[in-house]
C-alpha cells in the first residue's frame, strides 16, 4: 500500500521550531516541554546541607513569632527558609522569591514543603513586632560563635546609610538626607566585625533619624550580646558616631575607639595653623598634629593631605586653606600608637562600605521592603543571616578570602540538576561537564561532610 504521507514529517503539536544563526549558517532548534523534576538551582543542595550543619532550622523555630492554627498552613520555618533560599538565588523582592514556585524541584532542594506565594510571604512578615526583630537580631550573633578568639581582639565598625524608597508609602519611610539629596528612605544602623567580615548587629530606623539617634544603645547592645570568647579590641565610626553619648558608651564598655571628629570651629582653628604646627610623616603629602582634648586619656589628631599629591584623599576642604583636605579623629588609644598609625587603623573601616554595598546589591536589602516597618526589618535580618551564612560556608571550605554572592551563584548555586527517586531514594543529578569540574564539586561535597580540618577547597573565585 502506498504511503499517503509525503514530504518532511510534521512536528508534534507541542513542538515549536526557532531559527538561530550558527557559524555554518542558519539552523533550527526544536522547543518542547518536559514534566521531569528539573531545577536551575541544583547547587543549592550545598546551601541546604550547610544550613543543616549550622542548625538554622532550629534557630529560626526558636525566634519566629508565628503559631499557625490551621492544619493546612505552611510551617513558618519553611517560609523563612524558602525566603532565605530565594535571596541566595537572586530574588530582591517577595514577588521574585515567590516566582521560585515555578521551579519544579527547588522545594525539595531547599528541604521545605513548598515556596510560599507573595500574599503568603506578605502575611508572614506582617506578623513581626519589635521584640520578634530583637530575637532575629540574635541570629547574627550566633554566627559570631563560629569565629575563633583573637589575642588582640576584633575590630567593630559602625555605620549608617540611607535605603531609598521612592514610592514612600511603607511604615518608617521619611524624607531624609541621602547622597541624592532629600529623599524618602529608611536609615539603618549596622555593626560589622572587620577581620571576619561578619555582621554582628542591625537596626532599621526611620528615614529622618539623625546618624547618632540610638547609636549608643546600639553599640552597647551589640558588644554586650557577643559571646564571651569574642573580645572587641577597637570600635571605629565616622563623624556621625563621634557624639559624646557614643564615646561615653565606648568608654563605659572599656573598649578602645577611633571616631571621626566633626570639624567644629575649634577644630577648624587647628586646621589653619601654619606649617610649623604640622608634623611631616612617611606618607608623601600627609601631615598630622596632635593636641590634648576634653578628657584625660582622650586624644585629638588632625590630618591634612595635599590634594595635588593625594587627589583621592578623604576629608573636607576649607576655603581659608586651599589645596588641602582635613580630617580629625578622637581616640583613646595609648600614645604608643602614633598619630599616623591611628589614621591608618581608621582607614580599614572603609571595608564595611563594601559589605553594605554587597548587602544592598546582591542580597537585595535595597529593594526588600514590605508595608510594615518591623516586617521590613525582619526581612532585612533574614538577608543578613543569608550573608553571614555565606561567609561561614566559605570559612568551612577553607577559603582564605571571601568572595561575593554573585560569584557563589555562578560557581556553586546556579547549577542545573535533575531530581528523581532512584529506587525510592531522593537523588539529585547535577549537570557538571568535564572530569575536572566534577572532581572540584566532589572536593566541595567531601569538605562539607568532613570534620573541620585545614584542607582548603580550590579557590571559589571565578
Amino acid at each position: 500500500m502506498k504511503n499517503s504521507s509525503s514530504g518532511p514529517r510534521p512536528e508534534a503539536n507541542q513542538t515549536v521550531q526557532l531559527q538561530i544563526d550558527t557559524r555554518d549558517g542558519e539552523s533550527s532548534i526544536r522547543i518542547s516541554f518536559t514534566d521531569q523534576r528539573l531545577t536551575a538551582y541544583g547547587g543549592m543542595v550545598i546551601w541546604s546541607h550547610h544550613l543543616k550543619q549550622r542548625g538554622v532550622r532550629q534557630q529560626l523555630r526558636e525566634v519566629l513569632p508565628h503559631e499557625p492554627t490551621s492544619p493546612n498552613a505552611y510551617d513558618p520555618t519553611d517560609l523563612a527558609l524558602g525566603c532565605l533560599g530565594g535571596i541566595i538565588c537572586g530574588a530582591d523582592k517577595l514577588s521574585r522569591v515567590a516566582w521560585l514556585q515555578s521551579d519544579p524541584a527547588i522545594a525539595e532542594v531547599l528541604g521545605v514543603e513548598a515556596v510560599g506565594s507573595q500574599p503568603t510571604f506578605s502575611r508572614f512578615f506582617a506578623a513581626f513586632e519589635q521584640t520578634d526583630c530583637n530575637r532575629l537580631n540574635g541570629l547574627h550573633r550566633k554566627a559570631v560563635y563560629a569565629l575563633p578568639s583573637r589575642a588582640e581582639g576584633y575590630t567593630l565598625d559602625l555605620d549608617s546609610w540611607a535605603l531609598l524608597h521612592e514610592d514612600g508609602h511603607q511604615e518608617g519611610v521619611r524624607v531624609g538626607y541621602t547622597r541624592q539629596g532629600l529623599k524618602p528612605c529608611h536609615r539603618p544602623l549596622i555593626a560589622g566585625l572587620a577581620e571576619a567580615k561578619i555582621i554582628a548587629g542591625y537596626w532599621l530606623r526611620r528615614g529622618d533619624s539623625h546618624c547618632v539617634n540610638g547609636a549608643a544603645e546600639f553599640l552597647r547592645q551589640t558588644i554586650t550580646s557577643l559571646p564571651t570568647h569574642i573580645r572587641i579590641g577597637l570600635v571605629r565610626g565616622d563623624s556621625g558616631f563621634g557624639d559624646h553619648s557614643v564615646v561615653q558608651c565606648a568608654e563605659a564598655l572599656r573598649v578602645s575607639y577611633i571616631f571621626v571628629a566633626r570639624l567644629t570651629q575649634k577644630v577648624q582653628s587647628l586646621c589653619r595653623h601654619d606649617d610649623a604646627a604640622w608634623e611631616k610623616t612617611e606618607v608623601d603629602g600627609l601631615e598630622v598634629q596632635e593636641v590634648p582634648w576634653h578628657r584625660v586619656g582622650q586624644r585629638l589628631i588632625v590630618v591634612r593631605q595635599r590634594i595635588a599629591q593625594r587627589p583621592e584623599a578623604g576629608g573636607k576642604e576649607l576655603l581659608e586653606v586651599p589645596g588641602y583636605r582635613f580630617q580629625a579623629f578622637i581616640t583613646n588609644l595609648p600614645t604608643t600608637v602614633g598619630a599616623l598609625e591611628v589614621w591608618r587603623r581608621y582607614n580599614g573601616r572603609a571595608d564595611l562600605e563594601n559589605r553594605i554595598k554587597e548587602l544592598g546589591d546582591q542580597f537585595g536589602i535595597k529593594r526588600l521592603c514590605v508595608s510594615s516597618f518591623w516586617g521590613t526589618e525582619a526581612l532585612h535580618h533574614l538577608a543578613i543571616l543569608a550573608y553571614n551564612l555565606c561567609v561561614l560556608l566559605q570559612r568551612k571550605l577553607g577559603q582564605s578570602e571571601t568572595c561575593q554572592l554573585n560569584t557563589l551563584r555562578w560557581r556553586l548555586f546556579s547549577r542545573a540538576a535533575v531530581w528523581s527517586r532512584a529506587q525510592g531514594k531522593p537523588t539529585l543529578k547535577l549537570a557538571v561537564v568535564g572530569e575536572d569540574n566534577q572532581n572540584w564539586f566532589r572536593e566541595i561535597l567531601s569538605k562539607l561532610r568532613a570534620f573541620p580540618n585545614c584542607n582548603a577547597v580550590e579557590s571559589l573565585q571565578a
